[in-house]
Parts: structure tokens; sequence; C-alpha cells
């Protein structure tokens, strides 16, 4: 006899890892991962479709909720009883530790959730039990991310257009805002921001170099993207303070539109300078 519930997560696994984070149906549009849990009594893998806020650094939040169950989800059960995890991005797949966030720090996590989407208050109401606020640590390992890639160049497309989505979320987002600028939406502008850097960090600092090297024909195109580096990360930098500076909208959409146009046109120089050399490399 088939489970409803495990048919329709399958479904949505296969298609998150067909079309690298891609899905339709009730998660289309949002933030999704795969979340890999081992049984808590079985010690067997468990795979499951999870949404996420944004934290910003090294960790995301997923709240425990079972659409208002009186029960905890299964894969919360087995998280507590065994905290390793493996994460799932659509493009990237890490190891996670997970920590269930307690007292005030929980509270002001699901409290910025209920703010940026009212459906998890919907979800508290539907139940006596505390929906539990969970935060996924990235293990950190020695080497290149893990990106779910047949070929360099196809790799660095996948992480681009994972920043045109996210960054395409926040637009959604702020378009959505009527009156300030919500704190969940600030962490999640931030954390954007924060991976664009370390993105172009790690080209600055092994990428280009590497290319430079064996490709010496290159050398004004990569010269170029470094500089487009630099005007980018003031770009960023303009974004961070708007975001410390107070909650007017306008000014952030007005910095994030900047970005956006800017990042565009990079990404895609980006994509049809790099992709070639990094194939034939």
């Amino acid at each position: 006899m088939t489970n409803p519930i495990q048919d329709f997560n399958q479904r949505i696994i296969d298609e998150f890892r067909a079309n690298h984070g891609r899905v339709g149906g009730p998660f289309e549009g949002g933030r999704l991962i795969l979340l890999t849990t081992t049984g808590a009594r079985t010690g067997t893998s468990h795979t499951t479709p999870v949404g996420y806020l944004p934290d910003g650094g090294d960790r995301i939040l997923v709240i425990a909720s079972a659409g208002g169950s009186p029960r905890h989800p299964d894969w919360y059960r087995n998280l507590v009883a065994h905290p390793h995890v493996t994460v799932e991005s659509g493009v990237f797949t890490y190891e996670a530790k997970a920590v269930v966030l307690a007292g005030e720090e929980r509270d002001r996590a699901f409290a910025r959730a209920v703010e940026s989407d009212r459906g998890w208050a919907v979800y508290q109401e539907k139940t006596d039990r505390v929906l539990p606020v969970v935060a996924l640590h990235e293990i950190a390992r020695p080497g290149p991310p893990n990106i779910n890639a047949s070929s360099p160049g196809e790799a660095i497309r996948l992480v681009h257009d994972a920043f045109r989505r996210e960054l395409a979320l926040v637009r959604m987002e702020l378009s959505a805002s009527t009156s300030t600028l919500g704190a969940q939406l600030r962490v999640n502008c931030l954390t954007f921001c924060q991976g664009l850097h370390n993105h172009h960090t790690g080209e600055d600092v092994a990428m280009f170099p590497f290319l430079a090297d064996r490709h010496p024909e290159a050398g004004p195109a990569l010269d170029r993207l470094r500089a487009e580096h630099e005007h980018i990360a003031t770009l960023v930098e303009e974004l961070r303070q708007t975001l410390s500076g107070g909650t007017d909208l306008d000014s952030v959409r007005t910095e994030v539109d900047r970005l956006t146009t800017e990042l565009e046109a990079h990404l895609t120089y980006e994509e049809e300078q790099l992709i070639p050399l990094l194939d034939r490399t």
C-alpha cells in the first residue's frame, strides 16, 4: 500500500534534483532544501523537502511545523537523535550540524518567520506544541564546495542561476512590503550579499589566477571581471549601509535595483568569458 505523503515528497525530491532546485506546485518560487536525516529508531537515511529561512553566515533555519500537526515531523525527531544531517540546495550539497533553538533566540527567529509569512503563525495556532526552530550549521570541509554539476562550466552557470533566483525572491519580497522593511527581509538581503561576496572572493583568489596561468589570452577579460567585482562590491556595501541605517523601503528598493542591473550584466559577461575556458581546461 502506497503512502500518499511519501509519494508526494518523492515527486518533489525527484523534480528538485532534476532541475537543480527548481520545483513547481506548492513550493514554486519559495526557498526549499532537501534535508537528509538519520532515522531515530531505524538508523536509515530519510530525505524530506523542507522550506527554509536564510539566517546569514554559515547557517539556515528550518521550522518543524508539519502543517500545524499535533506531532513533530519525523525529520525533526530524527535530527534531535542524530544532529549530523545533509543539506541539498539544488546547487550545493553539504553536511551540517542541527541545533534546536531555545528561549529568546527561538522566539526571535520565529517572529521573523511570521513577519515574512503569516502561514507560520497559522500553523502555530493549529497546535498546542511550540513549533521548533532548528539552525542548520554548515560543517566546513577542506577543498572546493560540492557543486551538483557535470563540468566546471556548468558549475558556474548553476551558481549564477542560484544568485539570480535569490535576487528575484528578494525583489519580490520587497515589492510585497507596504510599509517598513521587515527583519527577515533584511536578513535575506544581507545573506545574499555575503554569498555574492564569498563567490567573488573565491574567483579572485583561486579561479582567475588558475585561468590566467593556462590561458594568457584571457587576461583582458579577467582584468575586466576583477574590476566589475570591485564595482559590485561597492554596490553591495552601499546596500549594507542602507539596510543598517533604517527601514526605508524606497532606499532599499533603489539599491537592490542598482545591484540587480549591474549584477545581471556581470553574470552574463562572466558566463560568456569563463565557461568556454573552463570547459577546455
